[in-house]
């Protein structure tokens, strides 16, 4: 689920397709309740629009038939919303030419959160298996979408002078990330395809990062979130494009 204002963050993380219940969205949901005090995703939406509030919610979850997702749970808190939910990306639209389980997740911007907003990615992204994803907030967010390009469809340049990123289903593999956000998650596979960490060029960002328990990264590009109106935090933004050109396919261009 895509965030709907300047004040929420929106987690996408991009992992092998759901093949029935395999446990992971159910380790998705406990992993973001883990990392937030006080969470619980008991809240999901009927096919009618009514909202219900699940007794069991990992049994219903595991009950659920899993056609390549997973369905929206909430915190039912319309003042502090927080969600998951979980898509089938088809092989047509996603990198590889294989088919994809996204991730989306929705939280608000407060200072909880921010504290807590790579411990939450993390836990999303290994919950998940995921190859790549990102935690950006959403306004910066909406210029980083704004890289991807179908220049038939769309001939203005990117915003920011920022690089233009080649369409997913145009890059080779699906562990090569679509784009930069302001915390990104990097499986060893994807680390390893982009080229992170080399120790010599990537002394800032490793300043900001973490390993995690299945040996990917988290990586931090600004102490604060990411707010491209600063001009450092868009100079911090360029810096890490120039750094990882297979990032949005732009080295196989």
């Amino acid at each position: 689920m895509t965030a709907t204002h300047r004040d929420d963050l929106g987690i996408i993380v991009y992992a092998p397709a759901l093949m029935g219940d395999d446990g992971r969205p159910g380790s998705i949901v406990r992993g973001m309740e883990r990392a937030l005090s006080g969470l619980s995703l008991e809240w999901t939406t009927s096919s009618d629009g009514q909202r219900t509030r699940l007794v069991d919610r990992d049994g219903w979850l595991a009950r659920q038939k899993m056609h390549g997702e997973f369905p929206l749970l909430s915190n039912g808190n319309e003042s502090n919303f927080m969600s998951v939910i979980g898509w089938d990306g088809p092989a047509t639209s996603s990198s590889g030419r294989q088919a994809q389980l996204e991730v989306h997740a929705r939280l608000p911007l407060t200072a909880e959160v921010v504290a807590a907003t790579a411990k939450v990615l993390e836990n999303i992204a290994e919950g998940a298996r995921a190859f790549w994803g990102h935690a950006t907030p959403f306004h910066a967010g909406l210029d980083i979408a704004r890289q991807t390009k179908n220049w038939t469809a769309n001939p203005q340049p990117p915003p920011r002078g920022l690089p233009a990123l080649n369409l997913p289903p145009d890059l080779r593999w699906p562990e090569i990330p679509h784009c930069l956000g302001w915390l990104s998650y990097w499986s060893a596979a994807t680390a390893r395809a982009i080229g992170f960490p080399d120790p010599a060029r990537d002394v800032d960002l490793l300043a900001r990062a973490r390993r995690t328990a299945t040996g990917g990264w988290v990586v931090r590009l600004t102490d604060e979130p990411l707010d491209l109106d600063n001009p450092a935090h868009l100079d911090a933004l360029l810096r890490a494009y120039e750094r990882f050109p297979a990032i949005g396919g732009r080295a196989e261009g």
